[in-house]
């Protein structure tokens, strides 16, 4: 399929720089563009119905500082509307390392007030509440962040070589993010044992434990996900949207089989309410 536009988010500070295209339509991961020390940290590759938003902070694993965390939420304003289905990645070797740890250090060294966690949410919260369907590809490491990114996206695929985990219990602190919302995600052994052991687990073990829906070569990854979105970008809008909200306002709202069902003739309803008004 073809590119049709190649661009960075905006950043806080305004600056821009894009990434070539490789033969497949996929920006590629090692460019140049994407690597440079001061490159945009997350780069929006646009396609017709979709797009890919690249973590591209290699030096730092694309681990989320202030900068890149305010360029997520400008990229995923600057997709509404524009794109049905997201695919979420990292470059090189790393999907997300999380955040930025070395920035809070400093900040808070400093004396600067500690707003991290709220941005956090904010960039997650985006995702969830985003009408677009978020696949996250995972292409590597994802520790602490990363496994959030990967529980609040809709979908997950894993290269074969990628791993998950959530190592803050080793570092005397509490998977603050992942932690919680993987308790809303997967049975409550399988939470215990990423936050108890600090251990990491390989692509084939989060499929079998359901952290990610399936395990691709790792030259295949972008390519299948590219296959996902495209058909995802398919559908009707407001069966998509109205669909991707069911996800968590079922478990969240309704507790008995009756309920569900009558929820499900809501939702329909809804959707056809919204192309009767198109």
């Amino acid at each position: 399929m073809k590119l049709m536009e190649t661009r960075p988010a905006a950043s806080p500070d305004g600056a821009s720089a894009g990434v070539p295209a490789d033969p497949d339509g996929m920006a590629n991961p090692a460019s140049p563009a994407a690597t440079a020390p001061n490159a945009d940290p997350i780069i929006v590759e646009r396609h017709p119905g979709w797009a890919v938003v690249r973590i591209a902070r290699t030096a730092r694993r694309n681990a989320l500082d202030r900068r890149a965390r305010i360029a997520l939420l400008r990229a995923f304003d600057s997709l509404q509307g524009q794109a049905r289905c997201i695919v979420l990645t990292g470059t090189d070797g790393s999907f997300c390392a999380g955040l930025d740890l070395k920035e809070r250090a400093g900040e808070l060294a400093a004396g600067q007030r500690d707003t991290s966690g709220d941005e956090w949410i904010a960039v997650n919260m985006a995702i969830r509440r985003h009408p677009a369907v978020f696949i996250a590809a995972v292409n590597g490491m994802a520790l602490g962040g990363g496994m959030t990114l990967v529980n609040s996206c809709d979908l997950a695929l894993a290269a074969e070589d990628a791993w998950l985990g959530c190592p803050e219990l080793a570092s005397s602190a509490y998977a603050g993010a992942a932690g919680p919302t993987g308790m809303l995600s997967w049975p409550r052994k399988r939470v215990a044992w990423m936050l108890l052991t600090a251990e990491r687990i390989d692509a084939h073990t989060a499929e079998r434990w359901g952290v990610v829906n399936e395990v691709v070569a790792a030259d295949g990854l972008l390519a299948r996900a590219r296959e996902l979105a495209t058909r995802i970008a398919g559908f009707d809008v407001a069966a998509l949207e109205e669909t991707k909200k069911s996800l968590d306002h079922v478990p969240a709202q309704v507790a008995d089989w009756e309920g569900a069902m009558r929820y499900g003739q809501s939702v329909n309803a809804a959707i056809r309410a919204r192309r009767a008004n198109e």
